[in-house]
């Protein structure tokens, strides 16, 4: 393995977030304390947003989605029947179990859909749209009664778009708010703002610190921190397609990781003049140059087999696979969020329209999880029902287990069943 291009070494980025984590802290312990009236102060202050409601009322949502031209709501309209319906198909998936293993021992497991759940749809420099239709929409097709979707203001403006697809996609209730003042509101919960069971959603650094210094209050999807990029390449593909898949994510925010790992290294060095090429030209450049300067990585290899290795080590959210054979990952590659496989397809399908969810594990947690789906909006819970008979059989075995972990009031509660129902069994 050889590393054509590096990127910042760990200890540069923990210092950062580091940072991150104070202000977070911080920030979280003045919605306990203060409420409203801490929300209300950081939403000034960040966003330069104070009206007397951040809840817009169905009036002002019907005026809102009505002033969104036509085109724009068809195209809303085809992404999210496409991510319905994908959602839909993983939903029947999903099935309720009931077994007898022993006669009279019935066991089971349901699963029931979170009670409430506030998701987050980024806005400033790139209002994003899409995250309503995976996060709104996706709650909604797992048979979440309550779902609460926040996004900012972008220069003291309404996104509208954002409002629209929040709107179509079922959300009961919409709030003009944004960063770590709605992920707290949304968590805790403020005098205006009930809170929820579950927060969901991606976001910049401070909001993603947010739902991890949130998670235990309440439940998350995943930490989804600065969206990763990975590009896994042969000698057939070419620089054009690489430059243009990574460039196009490293655009998301400064600190985005993109990367290749190649087994040619001609195509590394062609990627790396046509990134700068590229980069001459691209209106986000000013972030795009940024973000790969920094957290950029070209890595070549010995092996396909080797690219494989590579890759699952660093398990990264987006990972485009542009070999001979995309296949060979599909069926061997065990880290990763998503797989774009061979050069039809990109990321930013993925993210906007296709119909997987775009909110996916980053910073190695593709290594235990994979993305937002219905089933991170439903529990499966157990239950069991057993017949007297049962009871007696069971009983024996389970006070003689507990003897031995020395729980003695365990193990009656085993014997008070085997000397209530025993002669039930024995009959």
């Amino acid at each position: 393995m050889k590393f054509i291009k590096q990127g910042k070494s760990s200890e540069e980025v923990k210092q950062s977030d580091a940072k991150v984590s104070e202000t977070v802290a911080a920030a979280l312990s003045d919605i306990e304390e203060k409420g409203d009236a801490a929300v209300r102060e950081m939403s000034a202050r960040f966003d330069k947003w104070e009206p007397e409601s951040f809840r817009l009322s169905e009036e002002e949502i019907s005026e809102i989605v009505g002033r969104v031209p036509e085109q724009v709501i068809e195209d809303i309209k085809f992404a999210q029947k496409n991510i319905r319906e994908f959602a839909e198909a993983q939903l029947a998936s999903l099935s309720d179990v009931e077994v007898e293993n022993i006669p009279g021992v019935i066991l089971g497991h349901k699963n029931i859909p979170v009670n409430s759940v506030g998701c987050y749809i980024p806005g400033g420099r790139y209002p994003m749209v899409a995250s309503a239709h995976m996060s709104v929409l996706t709650a909604k097709v797992a048979g979440v009664k309550r779902v609460i979707a926040c996004t900012p203001p972008i220069n003291g403006e309404i996104p509208e778009a954002t409002v629209a697809a929040m709107h179509l996609a079922g959300a009961d209730e919409i709030y003009l708010l944004g960063g770590i003042q709605a992920m707290g509101a949304m968590a805790i919960g403020t005098e205006t703002i009930e809170s929820v069971d579950m927060i969901v959603g991606p976001g910049n650094a401070f909001v993603a610190e947010a739902k991890r210094q949130l998670y235990g209050r309440v439940g998350i999807d995943l930490f989804a921190g600065p969206t990763e990029t990975l590009v896994v390449a042969d000698e057939t593909s070419d620089a054009e397609i690489i430059a243009t898949d990574l460039l196009g994510q490293g655009e998301h925010g400064p600190t985005s990781p993109g990367a290749l790992v190649t087994t040619s290294e001609k195509l590394a060095y062609e990627t790396l003049e046509e990134i700068e090429r590229q980069l001459e030209v691209l209106p986000t450049a000013d972030v795009a140059r940024v973000s790969w300067d920094d957290y950029g990585q070209v890595i070549v290899v010995d092996s396909i087999e080797e690219a494989r290795e590579v890759a699952d080590e660093m398990a990264y959210e987006h990972v485009e696979i542009l070999t001979e054979n995309p296949d060979y990952f599909l069926e061997n590659m065990t880290n990763y969020g998503c797989l774009f496989l061979g050069p039809e397809t990109n990321v930013a399908y993925g993210d906007k329209v296709i119909g997987t969810n775009h909110t996916l594990p980053t910073k190695g947690a593709a290594r235990y999880t994979g993305g937002l789906w219905v089933g991170k909006f439903i529990k499966t819970v157990t239950y069991q029902k057993v017949k007297p008979e049962a009871s007696a059989y069971i009983g024996e075995y389970a006070a003689r287990l507990c003897q031995l972990e020395n729980f003695a009031g365990h193990a009656e509660q085993a014997l008070l069943r085997v000397r209530r129902y025993g002669d039930q069994k024995k009959n």
